[in-house]
Parts: structure tokens; sequence; C-alpha cells
């Protein structure tokens, strides 16, 4: 399944569904949007077994009605630094050795097609393509043979950060990427079932048509069970939580000359699976 939420006529966000068809219908009546307690309570189960009973009754979305974030705000944002080895290279800095983790606030969320705002004082904001992670069931201490069995789904996410903020203002890298937009999510949320291997994904990034990142997630230094195991074990995930594992090489601080965003650039990218997302750049006002 896909779950999409959109902006309905009231300007509020909405849940649906994108059907096998392409085709995009309202699923309020099913009366939950995708949160917390929908992810924590096998919602995307008891979704499909509602719409055997009343989708023929669901309005259609139409295409040109604006997608939000396809998830409510989650408890939190977990992101897994340095994870791809060309990545890591490309920066400099030498693989680690046990995950990076950072977190994201959670404000920065945005839609898919959103703009992204820079910041005030910012001269370094640059764009990561990242699959992310949607948390299913509540985990604490979970082993890696069980880590999957956690999983809700997965998501497009553009870990847009602000790279002085983050490395030239002393403190943590929550700073650089926690802005207002710093967070584009979707289309859509796959759910598991949907994503056969979420290990051999390619992931792409563009900057004005420009091809900067295009790689797979066989890159990964830490796969997605010893992300989510290893971070179980600092803070309990809740369901709906979001973990993004990291990005890999091409990002504007990794090249030379560095490369950031400017307004009027445009960053267009893409997950295998889970569909693609397009961002304008606009300056902060």
């Amino acid at each position: 399944m896909k779950l999409i939420r959109f902006i309905d006529k009231r300007g509020q966000p909405a849940p649906g569904i994108i059907r096998p068809d392409g085709s995009r219908i309202d699923v309020s009546g099913f009366g939950e949007d995708y949160h917390e307690q929908f992810f924590g309570n096998d919602g995307p189960r008891r979704l499909t077994e509602w719409l055997e009973q009343h989708e023929a009754n669901c309005p259609v979305v139409d295409d040109g009605v604006r997608l939000a974030a396809p998830c409510a705000r989650p408890s939190k944002i977990v992101c897994v630094g340095m994870n791809y080895a060309a990545h890591a290279a490309e920066t400099g800095a030498q693989p680690p050795t046990e995950p990076v983790i950072f977190m994201k606030a959670t404000s920065a969320i945005t839609g898919p097609f959103d703009p992204i705002i820079i910041p005030r004082d910012s001269t370094k904001t640059d764009w990561e393509v990242e699959l992310a992670v949607v948390i299913g069931k509540r985990a604490s201490y979970v082993s890696e043979a069980a880590a999957l069995d956690h999983v809700a789904g997965y998501v497009l996410h553009n870990d847009v950060s602000e790279r002085a903020f983050q490395i030239e203002r002393g403190g943590q890298w929550v700073k650089g990427k926690s802005a207002d937009t710093f967070a584009p999510l979707g289309p859509w949320i796959a759910t598991a079932d949907e994503i056969d291997d979420p290990h051999n994904l390619r992931l792409w990034l563009k900057v004005n048509d420009e091809k900067v990142q295009d790689s797979t997630t066989a890159d990964f230094i830490f796969n997605i069970p010893e992300c989510i195991s290893y971070i179980s074990r600092f803070m309990t995930l809740l369901p709906g939580d979001v973990i993004s594992t990291g990005t890999p090489s091409g990002v504007g601080l990794g090249m030379k000359p560095n490369r950031f965003l400017k307004p009027g650039d445009v960053v267009e990218l893409g997950i295998d699976g889970l569909g693609s997302s397009r961002q304008e750049v606009k300056a902060y006002q």
C-alpha cells in the first residue's frame, strides 16, 4: 500500500492512498491520520480491510492537489550520518566504527513538492537524498534479527543541511539539520511489503537537472537492521518515528570547490519504489 496525505479543501492535511492504477483517493472516512496510534495499532492492515468495504465510496483526489508529508508529525526524526562509504570518503572522514546518530527537528517536515527556504544567515545549504524508515511497532533494545519486524514502511527524504551551522558553529549537527522546510518527505510511504529489498534500491538527486547523486543502498556501511537495533539501545522508537539512513556521495560539501544551493535552484530526487519529489529553492523572507 502507498500512503499519502494531501491538502484538503479546508487547507488541512488529510489521509489518502495511491491505488495500483496510480489514482489517488481520500480515505478520511477511515477516521485516522497516519500518526503514532495508526502505525502502532496495525493501521495498514486495518485500513486494507476497511477499503474492502468502503473503497467505492472514497472520493478521488485530483492530480493537481498539493501533497503534504505522508506521515503526521512523528515524535522524532533520527538520522544516521556517514552511512555510505563513498560519502564518508568525499567529506574526508574515516568510516565510522558504529553508527553516527543525530536528531532532526520534526518542525522541519514539509511536503515533497514544497519549497526549500534558505534560512537567514545561511551560506552553505546542501542537499542529501536519503532512504527513510517509518517505525511501525515500539522498539526498545531490539535485536538485529527482529528489527525489520518493527518497520511499517519506507519513504523518500531530502535531508537538507546547512553545513556552516552544522560544522562551524560548535555543538551537535542538529542546528544544521532542523531549519523549517529542511525535511521534505514523500510523495508516499510504501508499506514494507511493497519493497522487496531495501538494501538494493537506487537513489538519485539532481540540481537544476544535473545529476549529482546516483548510488544504491547496497553502499550502506550499517544496514537497516543494524541501525534500528543500535538506535533502540539509546532511545525508544515509537510507531511513526522516522529513521533517515544516510546519504550517498555527491553532496555539495564534497565537491571541489564546494557547491551549495541558492535561490532559484531546483532539486529533484527519487528512490526506486518510493517515487520522486521536487523542491524549488527560495530565500528566507
